[in-house]
Parts: C-alpha cells; sequence; structure tokens
C-alpha cells in the first residue's frame, strides 16, 4: 500500500481522540503518539501547521500547553464522515440514483474545479459530461455539500431511475471504474489480513493495538468514499470489497478499544 500521509494520521488521531478530549489534544501528545506509527516528529509538527493553514485545525492553548483544536468545518465533516465510515450503508436498487448537474461560469472556473474533485471525492461517477452521477443514498450527502460550498445557484439535483435503454450494470462499469477499486480494496485485505495474529501475540497489546489500529482505519477511511456503495446487484461477481467490508468490521471490533486505552494513557501521562 502507498505510504500513508502525515496529516492523514493527524486526521485520524483528531476523529478518534479529540471529540472526547474537549475537542483538543496537545502537540506533544500528536507527537508522540505518531512515533508509535513511526512518524518522524518534524514532519508531525510540519503537517499540523499546513493543517492550521487550510483551516481544519485551529491554534489552542490549555493550561498554558499548546495544542490544537478541529474546526468546526472539520467537526461538521468528520460527522459526516463517522457514518460512511463506521457504517458504509449499501443502496439498494429501489434507491434510484442521485444526478447532479451543473452550469458553473468561466470566471468561476476555479469553483467548478473544486466541485468536481469533491464530487469525485464522494465516489460520484460520470454518466455523461456535466452529468454526475451516486446511488440516492448520497443525496443528503450531496445537498449539504453543495450549500456548504455556496453553490446551489449553479446546481441542480435530481434522483432518478434508469428505465432505458442497456444494461444497468454495463452501465454502471461506465461511470465508475470498479476495477480500481476492488484493487483497492484488495490492498486493503492484503495488508491487513494478518493483524489479528499480531495483536494476539503482542506482549503490550494496547500499544501494538494502537499500532495497527490508526493506520488501518486510516488506509479505509478513504475506500468507503472510493466506494459510493452501490447495490450488491450491480456489482460484478465476487466483489471483494464484501471482504474487505467484513475484515474492518473484525479489526474495528478488535482492536479499537486497547488502541483507545493506549491513546488515552498517552494523551494524560
Amino acid at each position: 500500500m502507498p505510504e500513508i500521509a502525515p496529516r492523514q494520521l493527524i486526521l485520524t488521531l483528531y476523529g478518534l481522540y479529540a471529540r472526547e478530549e474537549h475537542n483538543w489534544l496537545s502537540v506533544a501528545s500528536v507527537v508522540k503518539l505518531l512515533s508509535d506509527v513511526d512518524v518522524d516528529p518534524a514532519a508531525v509538527r510540519s503537517s499540523i501547521s499546513r493543517l492550521k493553514r487550510r483551516g481544519v485545525l485551529e491554534a489552542l492553548k490549555v493550561e498554558r500547553t499548546a495544542g490544537y483544536s478541529l474546526s468546526p468545518g472539520a467537526l461538521e465533516l468528520l460527522r459526516e464522515g463517522d457514518v460512511r465510515i463506521f457504517s458504509h450503508p449499501r443502496a439498494r436498487l429501489a434507491d434510484g440514483f442521485v444526478l447532479v448537474i451543473f452550469s458553473i461560469p468561466e470566471s468561476e472556473r476555479d469553483r467548478r474545479h473544486a466541485l468536481r474533485s469533491t464530487l469525485g471525492e464522494m465516489g460520484f461517477g460520470t454518466a455523461a459530461p456535466g452529468v454526475w452521477v451516486a446511488p440516492g443514498t448520497l443525496h443528503e450527502h450531496a445537498v449539504r455539500t453543495v450549500e456548504r460550498m455556496g453553490l446551489t445557484g449553479y446546481v441542480d439535483l435530481f434522483i432518478a431511475h434508469h428505465r432505458a435503454f442497456g444494461d444497468l450494470r454495463e452501465r454502471v462499469a461506465e461511470w465508475w471504474d470498479l476495477d480500481a477499486i476492488e484493487s483497492e480494496y484488495n490492498e486493503f485485505v492484503c495488508h491487513f489480513q494478518d493483524a489479528p495474529k499480531r495483536f494476539a501475540a503482542a506482549a503490550d497489546g494496547p500499544k501494538t493495538a494502537f499500532e495497527i489500529y490508526v493506520p488501518m482505519l486510516t488506509e479505509w477511511r478513504r475506500l468507503p468514499y472510493r466506494d459510493p456503495g452501490l447495490p450488491f446487484e450491480l456489482l460484478p461477481e465476487g466483489w471483494i470489497g464484501s471482504r474487505a467490508e467484513n475484515l474492518f468490521a473484525d479489526l474495528d471490533a478488535l482492536l479499537r478499544r486497547p488502541a483507545r486505552e493506549h491513546a488515552i494513557r498517552t494523551i494524560h501521562s
């Protein structure tokens, strides 16, 4: 699997532990925790600075200790992500599709590019030039995203059902790169399928759980966005995403509590 960027690991830490610590972590605790997953302190501090510049983190001292909290916007995105990451709801055929059609003038091409990028990151496929498609279960998420971007005056959203023509499974394979999504799921399975054995053999269970869980969750976080949650009927036979979802659920149940034990012990040390 590709190397995980420190900023992604930092976001995972904040999502897991900062919110229950009054939305705050000290710089020292973040550095110490990420040293457990082999991230250099300088890289941690540099990544924190970049996240601050992007408005994701906000500097905050608590009892004269330097630290950062999540911005209101970042908190909102994490709350939305919790549902998609930990439950990853899969659509039914009856849910239909949400279609996003927009016309943004050339004078605002940066916002047009931002919307295209955001739709892609949400898991939308392209049914035709200027027509973006996703399972109907993503309708509310799409509405909130367009509102958050201030683009409601340029965008129309529809809920639709495919009636004709052609085979819908073939159309779906054109709208999304399912082979690429399966390849990423396969990498996840190959990378983490032996994690239960490693945890069972560990001398320090909580620390080992943390060392596995945080990178594992960081890798998993992007997959439910790459995979929009299409109905099983529209996916290839033997879809490895189902195996990956089961592995993630098993590892989450096995490692989340002991990993938290190590994290909280470190944060308060």
